[in-house]
């Protein structure tokens, strides 16, 4: 009987489906649900996916479980933890009370959250909101702490852990580095102007005001709600995703493609009352040395074949989300889904494809030079010269090197072993990578030693002289054998010989193999990432930062029991 059940229901939404997207024909419906194929096979999670233009649904589905263990099918109605798109509904509840003179986006932050830890500079409410507050990302911080991929992470362990911070991964306004962090504290503001908690500050001023019944933050992991899907990892087979995710403001909303599409609504054809607020969402400010970079408050702006496009994912658990905007055609699409490789990015790329005439001037160049390479004039300079500028270059941003080195009177620009380009100079300090897609420009300057690296528009990489080779000396790796100690973190690491190899040790995540990348910097695996040791004048070992990620240089101290 229940597969009699099934088969109806299914049969009924074909009908729907058939004879409901006025705007779409067959063909492309067909081609549509073809992406979701996999998400509708046996014993399998899915998600659902919405298509909306100029006023019209034009294409709505549910495929898949919504709950493997009790053979549940996911319904246009399931809700879903739609992870960072939640970041874009805390950054309107900051523009709502900014609209309200309660704050300004100027603001210092510590005004709002004075139990944080001073900082070197001011950090504002604008630095959070773009993420270039240089505020570290409290999962990799959180995970050199101790704790560990399934453990709970909550908003009260990242105030509580943040009241020892003193350190930035970089100067406010300077990059750009995604930050979960920010958004948290922004929750928090909210909270500490409104008077009220977080839940429902959003609920009575965002989401009843909209019409968003079926969308709520989540401040309670454990909390059961009516009608919310169950996400999965995927490998070799399902599993469930355990629910370690205990924080809200930077994520930790649920909803469904019905509500999304009403708020989506606003970046396209906004309702008056909430015109100005959508608009401030659209907000960029440019870095200190003056680069735009595609983040507004909580959203994405950039370009897709020629259109503009505003947009944001999610991923939390198994749980992966999308939502897509293009306003100038008013077409959105939404994509939710519970299990981790879905694929709901190439899936939302080839349904904005079909539905868009893509920008015909970009066809036409595809598969020739005319994108990527520019003309340049090319010099000879001699092997002398080359020489000077080898060497180990490192980013402090990107935590790794890169390898510079003369073969056969040619300088070569090596990121690995697999990944190895010439330099063709156009001056004595300038040169030309011969990527084959891509033809960065690399710069030397013997003032600060630096070189940097510049493609098309996109911010400089910045890599900094380290070392020519691997000194002698520091082959001898029992020199970095101790304790280190963080004062921020309040814990210990230990590192130790054993055998010809050298380890590091922590009570919660074991014993893990280091490897030496350069003279004083190692790699390891997660949580820790890359290893930089301090050491003074006298070649004795002060202490270490830790770096993975989103977050960068934790100090540790050596300290000796």
């Amino acid at each position: 009987m229940k597969t009699k059940i099934h088969y109806i229901t299914f049969l009924a939404a074909i009908f729907l489906t058939l004879n409901g997207f006025s705007q779409l024909n067959q063909e492309k419906v067909k081609q549509i649900d073809s992406l979701f194929a996999p998400w509708n096979t046996e014993n399998h999670p899915g998600g659902t996916v919405l298509i909306y233009q100029k006023g019209e649904t034009i294409f709505s589905r549910a495929y898949g479980l919504a709950s493997l263990e009790y053979n549940i099918p996911n319904t246009l109605n399931t809700r879903f933890n739609i992870g960072s798109l939640s970041k874009q509904f805390t950054a309107m509840g900051i523009v709502l009370l900014e609209e309200q003179n309660k704050l300004s986006f100027d603001d210092d932050i510590r005004q709002y959250i004075p139990e944080l830890a001073p900082y070197d500079t001011t950090i504002t409410i604008r630095h959070l909101l773009h993420h270039t507050s240089g505020i570290r990302d409290i999962h990799g911080l959180l995970g050199l702490a101790g704790w560990r991929p399934a453990d709970l992470e909550t908003n009260e362990d990242v105030y509580r852990i943040f009241k020892n911070q003193t350190d930035l991964n970089f100067n406010p306004g300077d990059q750009l580095s995604y930050s979960n962090t920010g958004y948290i504290f922004l929750a928090k503001i909210i909270e500490n102007v409104s008077g009220l908690t977080f839940e429902q500050w959003m609920k009575q001023n965002i989401f009843d005001a909209l019409g968003m019944k079926n969308t709520y933050v989540e401040t309670q992991h454990d909390r059961i709600v009516a009608n919310n899907a169950t996400s999965y990892y995927q490998s070799d087979e399902f599993k469930r995703a355990i629910a370690y995710w205990g924080y809200f403001g930077s994520g930790n909303m649920h909803s469904t493609i019905e509500d999304l599409n009403i708020w989506l609504q606003n970046f396209s054809t906004p309702k008056k009352e909430w015109a100005s607020a959508f608009n401030t969402l659209l907000t960029r400010t440019p870095l200190n040395n003056g680069f735009k970079t595609p983040f507004g408050f909580g959203v994405r702006i950039e370009d897709y074949e020629g259109k503009k496009v505003i947009q944001h994912g999610g991923s939390v658990g198994g749980f992966r989300a999308i939502a897509r905007v293009f306003p100038e055609e008013q077409l959105h699409i939404v994509m939710l889904s519970n299990y981790s490789r879905s694929g709901i990015g190439s899936k939302i790329n080839s349904i904005s494809n079909l539905l868009l005439d893509p920008r015909k001037d970009v066809q036409s160049k595809v598969g020739t030079n005319e994108l990527t390479t520019p003309d340049f004039d090319f010099v000879r300079l001699p092997k002398k010269k080359l020489k000077t500028f080898e060497g180990i270059y490192w980013s402090d941003s990107e935590k790794s090197g890169r390898k510079i080195y003369v073969n056969n009177d040619t300088l070569r620009y090596s990121s690995s072993a697999e990944n190895e380009w010439a330099l063709v100079p156009t001056d004595e300090h300038s040169f030309v990578m011969m990527h084959p897609s891509i033809k960065p420009v690399v710069t030397f300057d013997d003032n600060t030693h630096q070189m940097t690296i510049k493609t098309g528009d996109d911010l400089p990489g910045v890599f900094t002289f380290l070392q020519k080779d691997l000194d002698t000396n520091m082959k001898d790796l029992s020199l970095f054998v101790g304790h280190y100690y963080s004062p921020e973190l309040k814990t210990t690491y230990s590192i130790f010989n054993e055998g010809d190899a050298i380890y590091i040790e922590h009570a919660r995540h074991g014993k893990m193999k280091l490897k030496q990348l350069y003279n004083t910097i190692f790699s390891t695996e997660e949580p820790i990432g890359i290893l930089e040791m301090k050491k003074d004048k006298n070649n004795k070992v002060l202490g270490l930062t830790m770096s993975n990620g989103r977050t960068r240089n934790v100090w540790f101290k050596r300290v000796y029991f």
